[in-house]
């Protein structure tokens, strides 16, 4: 990770000094950087010895920086990662447009790689994000989203990108066809889990811990799993009220919801689908050798579900 945080500090200098200041300012809020580190992993659990998958990894990092910088905007957020939100920092019109550099940035290093199977991975992949960011705008506000339909969102807003980074370390590490499309399971499954629990520590976090405003999903009137799941199991008066919410992003109710979504097992319902796609994810990687490489992609499985961050 020092060597692809080298990377990252190496491309992503401009001679256009807001372009360097609010780059920095977001890369350097950290994360987890989970997806750059799926494709380190994964390249060496198949054995890679070389440095093209630092790059491969400062390119999943900057796709992934550019769509929260997008998010942000959309979503008028003004905190991430335990900080003011570029947006609410520089204003949205700078935020989006170094959001553009960034994604122009990584298709930059990408083709300098010049591997067309990791070009055709890394466009799918940023074109399939767009289409779930399009898809989740579509759901605000609509509170008759189906689970089935929220998935897809999931699949493509965050589980696309996980996907692309554990594809992209087998790839580089030489894996067969096979090797590969098993990689991209784990991946999958793994950012599944990742956005179902974030579903949850919207609801049962706690705003120091995760770095972001508690209710945040509420206010934005966005209908994600526990309250989809409240829509179809909760009493009438639950249904009205998480509608009423829904459709008019109202998170002044927040305690009334949060209340709702925890007794009536909206929570536990959508903590143990993040628990199944976490053993699918460790399922997809049983071929793998006996490494600290494979011990660590399947800690990565516990982590995704235990965590309150």
């Amino acid at each position: 990770m020092e060597a692809v945080n080298t990377v990252i500090r190496q491309r992503l200098h401009s001679e256009v000094s807001l372009v360097n200041q609010i780059a920095e300012y977001i890369i350097s809020a950290g994360g987890k950087r989970i997806r750059p580190v799926l494709v380190l992993l994964l390249a060496n659990a198949y054995g890679y010895r070389g440095t093209a998958h630092h790059e491969l990894a400062a390119v999943v990092e900057f796709i992934h920086t550019a769509t929260l910088l997008h998010d942000d905007v959309v979503d008028e957020s003004s905190m991430r990662r335990g900080r003011q939100t570029a947006n609410a920092l520089f204003g949205n019109a700078a935020s989006v447009l170094v959001g553009d550099f960034l994604y122009s940035r990584s298709f930059q290093m990408m083709v300098g790689l010049d591997n067309m199977r990791v070009m055709r991975i890394l466009s799918d992949a940023t074109n399939v994000i767009a289409e779930g960011e399009v898809l989740q705008l579509l759901n605000m506000h609509d509170p008759d989203v189906t689970e089935e339909s929220y998935l897809n969102v999931i699949r493509s807003k965050t589980a696309k990108l996980f996907e692309a980074a554990a594809e992209l370390g087998a790839l580089v590490a030489g894996a067969n066809d096979e090797q590969i499309s098993a990689a991209g399971e784990y991946g999958r499954s793994l950012g599944t889990a990742f956005q179902l629990i974030d579903d949850v520590l919207d609801y049962a976090g706690d705003a120091a811990e995760i770095g972001k405003n508690v209710g945040d999903d509420l206010r934005e009137g966005k209908p994600t799993l526990p309250l989809i799941w409240l829509m179809e199991h909760g009493s009438s008066e639950e249904r009205e009220l998480v509608r009423t919410c829904i459709e008019q992003g109202d998170e002044q109710h927040f305690d009334a919801v949060l209340a709702a979504v925890t007794s009536s097992g909206a929570l536990a319902y959508t903590r143990t689908q993040a628990e199944q796609a976490a053993q699918r994810a460790a399922r997809a990687i049983e071929a793998l050798p006996d490494t600290e490489y494979k011990r660590s992609l399947l800690q990565l499985c516990s982590f995704a579900v235990d965590r309150n961050h």
